[in-house]
């Protein structure tokens, strides 16, 4: 799809790969509106872009786990620019670290890491059923493909969120409907170091699993594989492109791909011994 023209949301926009993704849509002709739980900083991301391009983008706060401020931005687009063609589902969070997490912890980290994402197509879908277009970009990760080290939360919602997307992607997909799912590793955004900077020693390991895994990326490189992807209309948008060799590693031998992931794991808690 040719995002030219095109209406789109770009949820958890505030910063990070959000804003990157609506300052590189409204670049390539969309219309936008930024969604961040810090309405002021989704603001700021709308005027920065309307900075370069005047009238491209509008601001909004709110939780976008919640179907009614799902719904109220979908008004909002549709207010400014007409009718949303695309829906980034952006927002994510890593959640809490290890079996301590309450039930509190696992309900937020399923309410924005995945339910955000149904409650959204539950709201869009039908409509593009009807237009016979419509794209849904899902936010996972790579550890939703492979795992991530000490976070248990972030793991099995990113995990849940590649399922979902998948699903939509078959059930819909013959119907005009196309869905991307991005799943890359490490990423320069405030969410990345959220472990470390937490004084937890799960979630410390998080950040130093994802860091020394590969290269850590810039969100504006992340937003322009995104919308290559888009444009090609390809499902599975791996920026980093070791995670694909690491997934095939996977499949191919689960049992040694966990022997590997424990070794690894082992090394990051006890550098001096490895």
């Amino acid at each position: 799809m040719k995002v030219a023209e095109r209406v789109a949301i770009v949820t958890g926009g505030g910063g990070g790969i959000g804003g990157a993704l609506a300052a590189a849509l409204a670049r390539a002709g969309a219309k936008v509106v930024v969604a961040d739980l810090d309405a002021d900083a989704a603001r700021t991301v709308a005027d920065q872009i309307n900075a370069e391009t005047p009238g491209a983008a509008v601001g909004s706060g709110g939780d976008v786990s919640d179907s009614e401020v799902i719904r109220a931005l979908i008004a909002l687009a549709e207010r400014h620019y007409g009718p949303v063609d695309m829906y980034f589902a952006n927002a994510g969070i890593t959640g809490a670290p290890g079996l301590d997490a309450t039930e509190g912890d696992w309900d937020q980290a399923i309410d924005i890491n995945l339910r955000a994402h149904i409650r959204a197509a539950q709201l869009l879908v039908p409509g593009w059923v009807q237009r016979g277009e419509g794209y849904f970009v899902s936010t996972a990760s790579a550890a939703g493909l492979l795992t991530q080290l000490g976070g248990a939360a972030y793991a099995v919602t990113k995990h849940a969120a590649v399922g979902f997307a998948e699903w939509l992607n078959i059930t819909y997909g013959d119907q005009g409907v196309r869905v991307s799912c991005l799943c890359p590793m490490g990423v320069n955004t405030k969410l990345l170091f959220a472990g470390a900077q937490s004084g937890d020693p799960t979630g410390d390991l998080a950040t130093r699993a994802v860091t020394t895994a590969g290269e850590v990326l810039e969100p504006a490189a992340v937003a322009d594989e995104v919308l290559a992807a888009v444009d090609d209309e390809r499902f599975l948008i791996l920026p980093h492109a070791a995670v694909l060799e690491m997934y095939r590693h996977k499949a191919t031998d689960y049992d040694r791909w966990l022997r590997g992931m424990r070794r690894y794991q082992r090394a990051l808690l006890n550098p001096e011994v490895s």
